[in-house]
This record gives structure tokens, C-alpha cells and sequence, in this order.
């Protein structure tokens, strides 16, 4: 995944948990061990193939030291079609700050298999590394880098801020590892997660985030269906088919004054273009000073948001440090 940075340049920086990099590379990578692997779809025939893998780095110096938000890299085995070894691979950390374990040993991903067809020859595609990822077997070993990434990761005072997280697809990872992290904290912080896929079976850790709101009244989960209609996961008033920025309006009696605090955090993490949708509709609901808290532009682009595109970022569109991005093509 790229990251994003933010751009408008009079805001107040944001001070992020310090996130250490690169303790291992290429050259000289982690052994790591896998411990589990499992299907983390909502439903068996959804309609891709996503896993849960879990790796223990006992020995390592990745133990306590890779952070949600950060990600790491994996060396698939073998040589690519002119020979050379393949070429790494980043995945985002799925795991909470302890690691699945309490302990900071065993850091987990979260993977979906790559399966395509090539434009020009029609022959199938398989990705080199998520394959190889979702094929491992628990106590296969495998070759880690990292970790990588630090502007991506929640704030040092994180009691201090409320977030608001969207994700799509497999975007859900940094996320989980978050939500585990300030629930556990029990800060005085409340946290909203839109989750968007194509069918409620392909929503991911789904039990696991309903479980969660249901046991802390500062989370709450919003799953975002965009292909079902009356799909039961968007709750009881049964929105219809919804992308992630229309849950800013369905729930705009809470999501709108968690907007308004100067509070909150916007995280988004998943398919590159997905952002803008969500910035269409924040202009949309909000203006002023409310809105110039994560979006600044001018009246005449303004009017002309329903046809705002990603080439207008950072120049037509600036955003507040207020929002992180980690998006990926």
C-alpha cells in the first residue's frame, strides 16, 4: 500500500505513536513461523478468497516492535520470468499493538488471493505472493521484512481524538489492529468503523466487530453493502445498497456531530478512488469552519464536487492533517 500525505499547511500537526522501520530488509530478512491461517470472510461462498495468517517472530526483533498501521514485507520464494528473485510484497499489519498473543510475538495479515486473466493473452493470473501467502501451511516458514510505514498510525495522545475509519476490501487490516488497540486502552474516545464490500460474504472479521460493539458502547461498526439490497448486516432500518460515504448520511444523527468535534480523526484505508466519494460527501453535509477542518477549496470547485477526481488532490482539494490515507491501486 502507498501512503497519502496530507497537504494543508496551516494546520496543527498531528503527533503519531512513534513507529520504528526497516529492522530487517531484504538482504537479511525475519524467519518467521505460521501459527494460523483461516478464512475471514462473512461467508463461505463470498467472492473472493481473503485469509487471516498469523506469524510468530519469536527470536526476531519484530517482537513488541510493529505497530497497526505499519506494514511488512514478504519474500515469496523463487525467481520471476526473467530470473530474478520476486520482488517484495507489503501487506498491513492485522494484529494490535501486543500481537495476537498479548506478548508481541505473533503479528497476523490479511490476504486475499489474486486470480486474473491477462488483457492481452487471456491466460489465467495468479499473484505471486498472495498465492504463495494463502497456500502456507501452519508451521511453514517465511521470509519478513520491515516493518514499514509510520504516517499511518494512530496519534501518541490517543485518548485525546475520536476516529472515523472507512475501509474496503482487505483496507479493513490496519483497522482491526487499531480498534483492538483503543478499546483495549479504554480510552475515553469514541470509535466508528464503515466497513464497505461488494455482498455481506465478503465482509471481513465481521463477527468479530459485531462482538466488539456489542461488548463497548464508544465503537461502533458500520458495515456498507454496496451490491445487496435490504442486505442485514446495515442493521434494522435496512438501508439498501450503500457505498461507504452513504453511511454518513444513513446514520447522519451520529456520524454528522462526531464530524463537527474538532475531536476527530479521519482514517481511510483501501482501493485507490474510494476517497473521494467520502470527500464528495463531507462537502456536502458540511460548511464552513466544520468542513474546513478536512477539506479547503474554493467556491467554484466547490459547486463542481460531484465531478471531483483524484487529479485535483493536494491542488484544487486540500486536506487537513485530520485525514490519513493509505490507499493502493
Amino acid at each position: 500500500m502507498s501512503s497519502t500525505p496530507t497537504t494543508a499547511p496551516t494546520d496543527t500537526e498531528i503527533a503519531l505513536r512513534p513507529a520504528e522501520m526497516h529492522l530487517y530488509k531484504p538482504a537479511e530478512p525475519a524467519t518467521a513461523v505460521v501459527t494460523k491461517t483461516e478464512i475471514c470472510t462473512a461467508g463461505k461462498k463470498a467472492a473472493g478468497y481473503v485469509r487471516h495468517i498469523e506469524f510468530d517472530v519469536s527470536g526476531t526483533n519484530l517482537v513488541g516492535r510493529a505497530i497497526p498501521g505499519q506494514s511488512i514485507g514478504v519474500l515469496a520464494p523463487g525467481v520471476d520470468a526473467m530470473g530474478k528473485p520476486h520482488k517484495l510484497r507489503l501487506y498491513s499489519l492485522a494484529s494490535p499493538t501486543g500481537g495476537e498473543d498479548g506478548q508481541g510475538r505473533i503479528l497476523s495479515t490479511t490476504v486475499k488471493r489474486t486470480i486474473d486473466e491477462h488483457w492481452d493473452t487471456h491466460k489465467l493470473f495468479l499473484g505471486v505472493c498472495s498465492n504463495y501467502l494463502c497456500d502456507l501451511q501452519v508451521g511453514d516458514k517465511v521470509q519478513l521484512t520491515g516493518p514499514s510505514g509510520k504516517k499511518f498510525v494512530l496519534p501518541q495522545a490517543a485518548e485525546q481524538h475520536d476516529y472515523l475509519f472507512f475501509a474496503t476490501g482487505t483496507g479493513i487490516a490496519p483497522f482491526r489492529g487499531m480498534v483492538m488497540d483503543l478499546l483495549a486502552s479504554k480510552a475515553n474516545c469514541r470509535v466508528t468503523l464503515v466497513m464497505g464490500t461488494p455482498y455481506a460474504t465478503d465482509l471481513l472479521y465481521h463477527e468479530q466487530f459485531t462482538r466488539l460493539a456489542a461488548a463497548h458502547s464508544n465503537f461502533r461498526y458500520l458495515p456498507a453493502i454496496s451490491r445487496e439490497r435490504n442486505a442485514g448486516p446495515q442493521g434494522p432500518a435496512q438501508h439498501g445498497k450503500l457505498y461507504v460515504q452513504d453511511r454518513l448520511k444513513t446514520d447522519a444523527e451520529e456520524l454528522l456531530p462526531l464530524l463537527r468535534s474538532s475531536r476527530t480523526l479521519i482514517y481511510i484505508c483501501g482501493i485507490a478512488g474510494m476517497e473521494m466519494g467520502i470527500f464528495q460527501q463531507i462537502a456536502t453535509l458540511l460548511s464552513g469552519s466544520d468542513l474546513e477542518q478536512y477539506i479547503r477549496t474554493d467556491a467554484a470547485t466547490m459547486e463542481k464536487r460531484a465531478n471531483w477526481e483524484r487529479s485535483m488532490l493536494h491542488k484544487d482539494i486540500k486536506l487537513s492533517k485530520r485525514i490519513f490515507m493509505e490507499v493502493y491501486a
